[in-house]
């Protein structure tokens, strides 16, 4: 621990210089823009800023690409709460409870909450990514792709009983989010699949459409056909900005339950932020006293996705700098960003390139406050957006949607494909389906699939081989309790709605 603390103080010696502070504070500028900016996405902006890179020193390059990574988590909350409109896939889960919130006067309070919420996350996270990394990267090495497997499964199983309204509703869009996730090319065989024969379709439907279109076209739509314009109060006064002290007491726990939670999933390889936030969505709504609250604006739907969402961040990159393995697509980015710059990522990096390891894990704090000064004061500004009439908002707002769509893949199907799924949102909220729920099978469609085929090539088809190890037989019996409970509480609700309805008749 003290040669931790030692080594730690000489990163803050690197990430403290005049250049350093300038490259994180334009990543981060840069990461939240990116955010609250439909469309872009963190991997293209980063892939679009790293041949820049390629004439600064390692240590600033990667300081800024990383600064880029977890502001855009930071920027995509804030289009989540105001306009219901979230910038990543991991702030999907946070419309839920936030733009409510927005909608009744209580933006700043949801932005302010929001911000200290990602702050707390990511310093937890942090913490262990400096006292934890070679334990905690050997603990995710032990995971199998049956246990992968049988942790994505029981999330889904979890998300769809447990989180988000009815049991049945919830199964129901997972599992057509599973089947969606499954179009376009067979990865293992090459043959398409569910295509229609749309040569655009081969790559599968883009996310980031599907994204926009059930969160973003569907509030225009909802908008629109309910003409439901209720803006904050003209004046934003700082005290409007500060949370209560019930709120405040209410965020508390969620914010460090969701800290935890992220930073654990942040270990796992291939798992991701918008994972996270739904875990820990459903975790808090099933330990609350009141889980009818949820979904109509209460703080802690806000507190714990939030600050998962920035601990999975953080914590990601424990496996790619600890032991070489990244954790997704930005992961391998900034993996091939320090390969180009001769460092490579593993255990051997500590020793070989401190000054590079612990000047990038010191700059994440000092990119985290420089996060925290940047959004507090400029929450009045994102609030008066909706002050905006929304026959004014509302079509600039589907405009942005279309450039940002067309602007990832230059493909104007991915416009069609961001309209229809407008629809789709629209159609699902109304009869009380989550479209979050959709988003996470589609995103863990492949995940899932992959692990599920490699666990049964390695097994020679034993479909026991999910039942062997451990961990994987700890999910999998996990999963079938949640399972029978949920239907036991829905069956219990079911007998209860018909008796009261039988003596009412009586």
């Amino acid at each position: 621990m003290t040669d931790a603390l030692t080594n730690l103080m000489n990163g803050f010696g690197h990430a403290l210089t005049l250049d350093a502070l300038l490259f994180c504070l334009i990543g981060v500028t840069i990461g939240t823009l990116v955010g609250v900016l439909p469309g872009i996405g963190t991997l293209a902006a980063i892939s679009l800023i790293l041949p820049l890179t390629y004439y600064v020193e390692p240590l600033l390059a990667l300081i800024m690409l990383s600064g880029i990574f977890y502001g855009t988590q930071y920027g995509g909350s804030i289009t989540a709460i105001l306009l219901n409109l979230p910038g990543e896939p991991s702030t999907a889960i946070t419309c839920l409870d936030a733009h409510p919130m927005a909608k009744k006067g209580r933006a700043g309070a949801a932005l302010f909450i929001a911000a200290i919420a990602s702050f707390v996350g990511g310093s937890l996270a942090l913490v262990l990514l400096i006292c934890f990394t070679p334990y905690l990267a050997g603990l995710a090495l032990q995971f199998s792709s049956a246990d992968y497997f049988a942790l994505i499964l029981f999330c889904l199983i979890g998300a769809s009983m447990l989180g988000l309204g009815s049991p049945l509703k919830g199964f129901c869009m997972v599992a057509i989010g599973l089947l969606i996730g499954m179009v376009g090319t067979d990865v293992t065989t090459g043959q398409a699949r569910f295509t229609l024969g749309i040569p655009s379709l081969l790559d599968g439907i883009d996310l980031t459409a599907m994204l926009m279109g059930l969160f973003g076209v569907s509030e225009v739509v909802s908008t629109y056909l309910n003409d439901d314009d209720t803006p904050p109060p003209k004046n934003v006064t700082l005290r409007s900005l500060i949370p209560t002290r019930q709120e405040a007491r209410e965020a508390a726990m969620p914010t460090l339950r969701g800290s935890g939670l992220g930073s654990f999933i942040g270990l796992l390889p291939g798992m991701g932020a918008t994972l996270g936030t739904f875990l820990a969505y459903s975790f808090e709504k099933r330990i609350s006293s009141h889980p009818e609250k949820f979904g109509k604006g209460t703080i802690e739907g806000i507190a714990a996705p939030e600050a998962c969402n920035n601990a999975t961040v953080q914590a990601s990159f424990i496996p790619m700098l600890g032991i070489g393995i990244p954790s997704g697509a930005v992961m391998a980015v900034l993996m091939g960003a320090m390969m180009v710059h001769g460092i490579q990522p593993g255990p051997l990096m500590m020793i070989q390139h401190p000054d590079v390891f612990w000047g990038v894990v010191a700059s994440m704090w000092v990119g985290n406050v420089m996060l925290l000064i940047l959004n507090i004061p400029l929450i009045g500004l994102w609030v008066r957006l909706l002050s905006v009439p929304s026959s004014i908002l509302s079509p600039v707002v589907l405009l942005m949607l279309c450039i940002g769509v067309y602007s990832v893949n230059n493909n104007v199907f991915d416009i069609y494909t961001m309209m229809i799924f407008g629809v789709i949102g629209y159609i699902c909220t109304s009869f009380g389906y989550s479209s979050a729920l959709l988003i996470l099978g589609v995103i863990l469609s492949p995940i899932l699939e992959e692990h599920l085929r490699r666990s049964l090539l390695i097994s020679n088809g034993d479909y026991f081989v999910f039942l062997q190890g451990p961990i994987s037989a700890t999910f999998i019996v996990m999963s079938v309790l949640v399972l029978a409970l949920s239907l036991r509480g829905g069956v219990s609700a079911m007998i209860l709605k018909r008796r009261n309805a039988r003596i009412i008749d009586e």
